[in-house]
């Protein structure tokens, strides 16, 4: 009779349905470098798994490919600009995409200058040659930046370069400065040889840029009717940020195991640039990461409406929803 039942357990069983992740693609706004490691960290260590979901992860070509790519529902979630999120849902009314966690607290939008060709104050800049891909988001911030800081912006002469060709040009000294993000065109310049005592890094919110930055978004449709796999993502996507903090080497190497090409020592100076100057700020470490101050995020929209004529008045409650964040004590980074 034992045998019988042992039988019969066994096939009731194997007769239970295996539980199924829900699979969630998620679109980075950038190829896979040391920020991107804590998505990674959250698939390595099991704390999407945790949440029942099944992430990957895709490469992107900055904000502008990121945000339709979730606004057409083409992905459900993933990770962009928030000013340039504005911009879009003012040229785009009723679009389904909104932020709903921010990562990067202080955005950054950086000038990266050469000490030796005269640049390391943002005054400095009058009178030299600054290299700015026109997509590029530090770019599309710089005129606040000129505006906050005291900056002659028509004494700056501007060369509009492409990605792949701005640290190289001011590596070979064509340009004196870039616009850029500050960990990835410091970091750059380093590779190609630049001596890092010749780099300066002006970080635009340092001179009263208030602009807020990087953000998980959501297709608002898919958030509508899946609040508990967006809430569920946010609380894997803190997880993994703390353990990326707590040990940036293993961020890095998960990086490096999807991007074998990378240097897997580069890019653990780069997430600890993001993590030090972006990401854990006085601000996340009181508050714990992902909610905004609504104070600053109005100062914020006065400040782009300096380099941007809105369509319709700005309301930033369509562009932030906190409504899927987790609890503070599960988003705390430390």
């Amino acid at each position: 009779m034992l045998t019988k039942f042992g039988g019969l357990a066994a096939a009731m069983l194997l007769a239970v349905p295996a539980w199924a992740e829900t699979e969630v693609p998620f679109a980075l706004d950038w190829k896979f470098e040391g920020p991107s490691a804590a998505y990674f960290a959250a698939i390595d260590n099991g704390h999407f798994a945790a949440e029942d979901l099944a992430v990957e992860v895709s490469a992107g070509q900055g904000s502008l490919d990121a945000i339709p790519k979730v606004a057409t529902g083409a992905f459900p979630l993933g990770f962009a600009d928030i000013n340039s999120l504005m911009r879009f849902l003012d040229q785009n009314p009723g679009a389904p995409v909104t932020a709903v966690m921010m990562v990067y607290d202080k955005p950054p939008f950086a000038v990266v200058g050469r000490v030796s060709q005269g640049v390391s104050a943002p005054g400095d800049l009058e009178g030299k040659v600054l290299g700015a891909p026109p997509p590029d988001g530090a770019w599309a911030q710089f005129p606040i930046f000129a505006e906050t800081a005291g900056i002659d912006a028509g004494a700056v002469t501007v060369e509009p370069v492409g990605f792949p060709t701005r640290e190289p040009m001011l590596a070979e000294g064509e340009v004196d400065a870039v616009t850029g993000f500050s960990f990835s065109s410091y970091l750059n310049l380093v590779r190609l040889g630049v001596p890092e005592d010749d780099i300066s890094t002006i970080l635009m919110a340092d001179h009263g840029v208030e602009l807020y930055g990087n953000a998980i978004i959501v297709n608002t449709d898919f958030a509508a009717e899946n609040p508990e796999v967006v809430k569920g993502f946010l609380r894997a996507v803190a997880k993994g940020w703390k353990d990326v903090i707590a040990d940036p080497a293993m961020g890095a190497q998960a990086v490096i195991d999807r991007n074998p090409a990378g240097d897997v020592e580069l890019e653990e100076r780069r997430l600890q640039l993001a993590i030090d100057a972006n990401v854990l700020t006085d601000y996340v470490a009181e508050n714990g990461m992902g909610d905004i101050d609504a104070d600053r995020m109005a100062t914020a929209i006065e400040q782009t409406k300096l380099v941007y004529e809105f369509q319709t008045e700005p309301d930033a409650s369509l562009y932030f929803d906190p409504q899927y964040l987790p609890d503070a004590a599960d988003r705390m980074l430390r």
